[in-house]
């Protein structure tokens, strides 16, 4: 992926995930350009199901050839599913961003406020800077 690629359907935070609403849950991962950024990823420390985030918590630690970078819960929520293939296969995370290399699912604690997020044209702005 180009480093660029900011699909119109998700929302972005400020330290580089996606979300996609789906339904009641929340799926999560990192954006193109955070993948970018990390460069080959070689490790995904997936969180357990069933554990409780809070806004702003470490979810998923994701090891780099040249760094370790955590991805942040956008919000109180508690993790309902993990992708198995990212944990077995690192590079999907690079590959496939918003496809195969989504990282976790999320079950708010209560509603989710997806405008405190950032819009694409948002994030492509923040990332431009």
């Amino acid at each position: 992926m180009s480093g660029e690629s900011v699909p119109e359907n998700l929302r972005y935070t400020k330290s580089h995930e996606w979300i996609r609403q789906e339904g009641g849950e929340l799926v999560m991962g990192i954006t193109d350009h955070a993948q970018a950024e990390l460069t080959d990823i070689v490790f995904v420390n997936l969180p357990e199901v069933g554990k409780v985030l809070k806004a702003g918590d470490s979810a998923v630690v994701l090891e780099s050839v040249k760094t370790v970078a955590d991805v942040y819960a956008p919000t109180a929520a508690t993790v309902s599913a993990v992708n198995a293939g990212v944990k077995a296969h690192p590079e999907l995370v690079n590959k496939e961003p918003y496809g195969g290399g989504w990282l976790v699912r999320l079950k708010p604690s209560g509603p989710f406020d997806h405008s405190k997020l950032m819009d694409p044209a948002q994030y492509r702005a923040a990332i431009k800077t």
